[in-house]
Parts: structure tokens; C-alpha cells; sequence
């Protein structure tokens, strides 16, 4: 598994590292049922803390896209919530549509990057 994580970035490494792992999903390098690495091993392997990967594990946990089984470790299982998941977008689109707005993009720019990025997984997932 590949995990890219930026240090120099402002924003967690627990979360870009939930934020890697949600679009390994998304682009089909993971799949349902698959392993994730050992706490220990992912944290050996990037360089960061157990605790790190721990609370990254953790939160996709909670956010329904692992599933921790204690004969297995963690274990990608999206269960498909769609009106969940939908709220869930909408709140966090809510804010970067107003950021976007604050910089004079348009709904049609934003139309235009969200199929650029469906396309982008469709292409990856082979549709």
C-alpha cells in the first residue's frame, strides 16, 4: 500500500492519512475485505508514531470504512450508508463551496472539477 504523507503540511498526518487511505478505496487499490498493515508495520513503514496510525485507524473506524476485527487487525468494509454518507458530503461541501465562492469560483467551475474528479475514479476503477 502506498501512503503519501506530506510533513510540511498544516493539516494532521492522522488525517492525511485517513484522507490516502479513503481515496486508495475510492480508486479501487483497496477493495472491501482487504488488510490493512499492522499498526506498528504502517507506522514503521512512513515513519511516524503508533499512535498516529492508531487514531487514523480509529476515526475510519467511526467513520465507517474499517472495520477492526481482532484475529484480522483493521479491514477496509465500506458499508454503504448513502443518505448518511450524503449528509456528511453536504457539510463538508458547505464549506469549501464558501470558500470557493470567496474566491470568485463559479458553480460551473465546481461542476466542472467534480466530474474532472468522477471521471478521474472511473478511470482507475476501470468503468
Amino acid at each position: 500500500m502506498y501512503i503519501e504523507i506530506d510533513f510540511n503540511s498544516d493539516e494532521a498526518i492522522y488525517s492525511q492519512l485517513c484522507d490516502q487511505i479513503i481515496m486508495g478505496i475510492a480508486a479501487a487499490r483497496l477493495n472491501d475485505g482487504d488488510p490493512l498493515p499492522s499498526v506498528r508495520q504502517l507506522a514503521d513503514d512512513i515513519g511516524i508514531n503508533m499512535h498516529t496510525v492508531n487514531k487514523a485507524y480509529t476515526v475510519l473506524r467511526q467513520q465507517g470504512y474499517v472495520k477492526v476485527d481482532r484475529r484480522r487487525g483493521a479491514v477496509i468494509s465500506v458499508e454503504p450508508d448513502k443518505a448518511n454518507a450524503l449528509a456528511e458530503l453536504k457539510e463538508s461541501l458547505r464549506v469549501d463551496i464558501a470558500r470557493a465562492s470567496c474566491r470568485n469560483i463559479t458553480r460551473e467551475d465546481v461542476h466542472k472539477l467534480v466530474d474532472q474528479i468522477f471521471q478521474e475514479y472511473d478511470s482507475l476503477r476501470g468503468k
